[in-house]
């Protein structure tokens, strides 16, 4: 007799759920304090008590869309309740994904290593 084992892309599948329906939640903030924010990723605990939610920011600063989405929390998880076909919906907790700021940094350090080196040649 085989049993049936837990299916390990399934919080996968649940956190890209969150990550979409997040990102259509956070539209109908009205906080001012929110600027333009995108949702780059949600990482699931085991037990789905807590998600973790990566944003960055396009127009606004950091930490006023941080706080502006963590007081908004409970909200948006409300929002979840009714979109997600699970028992338990996660705690919600957004922190600023510094990997695109990082990024666009070294892309300028590169491009400058690269115009150096065209003029040494």
């Amino acid at each position: 007799m085989r049993h049936k084992k837990s299916v390990p892309n399934r919080s996968y599948r649940v956190a890209d759920q969150i990550q979409r329906d997040v990102a259509e939640l956070i539209r109908d903030l009205k906080d001012p304090r929110l600027g333009m924010v995108t949702i780059n990723s949600v990482e699931v605990t085991p037990d789905y008590a807590h998600a973790q939610v990566y944003f960055s920011v396009l127009v606004g600063t950091p930490e006023d869309s941080a706080a502006a989405l963590n007081e908004a929390a409970g909200f948006i998880r409300n929002g979840l309740f009714k979109r997600l076909a699970i028992h338990t919906v996660p705690t919600l907790h957004f922190h600023y994904d510094k990997t695109t700021e990082r990024a666009a940094d070294l892309s300028a350090l590169i491009a400058k290593a690269n115009s150096v080196r065209a003029k040494e040649d």
